[in-house]
């Protein structure tokens, strides 16, 4: 049964005002909020349990050590890997793109060998692939999305070459919610031997992912759009990739051993987790993931699917308003204008009757430009919100287009 009252309930900041209104949180693509027992698991790792992972013989270093190994577990049942030793923590899926075209193209390419990625992509999955050119003297090839804001696979199959080594693309579009079809998109460059990095940060908190079942040969996401802390992330890796890509970074953590002459790497995944790495921030992840878990993510994804379409159809209603990504095949972004109102305005004004959105080019300038707009507002919705919420959003954006 669905209790959002009590669901509500486990993230305290949803009961606080602001400017003496009731805070209507709707950046949820930006940053979720975090329940009670993510900030109580980082309250109790630092103060029971703080140590040195890895490195110490004594009490505390070991408890740390099991609770950030048994973290890395959790990622892999939650994601359904294959191993451990296939679950690298990041910063965040930012550094986890960075790592893999460092160390991919470090390995695998030469000058004009060529990475497809999708005209939908946020700047993590464009930029490491730019600084890829200049290095590596690759050539990215962008998949140009439809009208209706959409991927045609059979355009991904045209654009394969046998030059083509990497395709990295987006499961969820951050800006028109489009789910795109990775899975026949992942069977198509495995026809043509080619591997797939997703990336899963705006789909891993709303839908079930597999990625044996996917066979997607990198995964990437952030733990703070799932309701963790900030600073930490993952990359599932297929365990003969990881193997055969180089370290990202070098120093303490990642060694086997090290001598003037020569320095052997540790096995997976310390090889690509140099120095201390943050066990506060994985056990929380966990604690996020737990948390996720025992909701249902089937149930999440049914409760925000009622959520996007309510506030579609309030939206739609609303004269002189456009919702930009019509596809059928939507998650919970609305992104959207309101006739000769700027975003940023809609924005500001909003945020003084308590209503928080996102105002601009969400970090996905390519396809900002694609759609002939300068930026849009952005509402994204989260397990928690409501349809009261909603209400307000709609109300907030009547009053503001009466204003004008």
């Amino acid at each position: 049964m669905w209790n959002i009252t009590d669901i509500r309930k486990d993230f305290p900041i949803l009961s606080r005002r602001v400017y003496d209104k009731p805070l209507v949180y709707l950046d949820n693509a930006a940053t979720t909020q975090k329940p009670k027992c993510v900030v109580d698991k980082i309250q109790e790792m630092y103060y029971s349990e703080n140590a040195n992972v890895h490195r110490g013989v004594h009490f505390l270093s070991q408890a740390a050590t099991d609770e950030h190994e048994a973290s890395r577990k959790t990622v892999q049942e939650f994601i359904g890997a294959a191993s451990p030793s296939e679950i690298v923590f990041t910063r965040g899926t930012t550094e986890a793109i960075n790592l893999v075209a460092s160390s991919f193209c470090r390995e695998f390419c030469r000058p004009g060998d060529e990475i497809i990625i999708s005209g939908m992509e946020h700047h993590s999955n464009i930029v490491p692939w730019q600084l890829q050119e200049e290095i590596s003297g690759i050539k990215m090839k962008v998949l140009p999305i439809t009208d209706d804001g959409e991927l045609d696979p059979e355009e991904l199959e045209k654009m394969i070459s046998g030059k083509t080594k990497l395709v990295s693309v987006t499961h969820i579009s951050n800006v028109l919610g489009t789910i795109n079809p990775i899975e026949k998109m992942i069977e198509i460059a495995h026809a043509h031997n080619v591997p797939v990095l997703i990336d899963a940060a705006q789909s891993v908190q709303h839908r079930k992912i597999n990625v044996q079942q996917l066979d997607c040969d990198f995964l990437v996401f952030s733990s703070h759009k799932i309701y963790g802390p900030t600073g930490i992330g993952v990359l599932y890796g297929k365990e003969k990739w990881l193997e055969k890509i180089p370290p990202y970074q070098g120093g303490g953590e990642m060694i086997a051993s090290v001598s003037f002459e020569k320095t052997t790497f540790a096995e997976l995944p310390y090889k690509f987790e140099a120095g201390t790495p943050d066990y506060i921030g994985s056990t929380a992840l966990a604690a996020a993931l737990t948390y996720v878990s025992g909701l249902g993510l089937e149930h999440i994804a049914a409760y925000e699917n009622e959520l996007l379409a309510y506030a579609t159809e309030r939206l739609e209603n609303i004269n002189g308003l456009k919702i930009f990504g019509p596809s059928g095949h939507k998650s919970s972004v609305i992104s959207f204008l309101v006739d000769g109102i700027h975003h940023y305005d809609m924005g500001v004004l909003l945020d003084t009757m308590g209503i928080a959105v996102r105002t601009g080019h969400h970090c996905a300038e390519p396809l900002i430009r694609r759609l002939g707009i300068e930026g849009t507002v952005r509402a994204s919705f989260a397990l928690y919100n409501t349809k009261e919420e909603i209400d307000a959003l709609a109300n907030g954006i009547l009053r503001i287009v009466k204003m004008f």
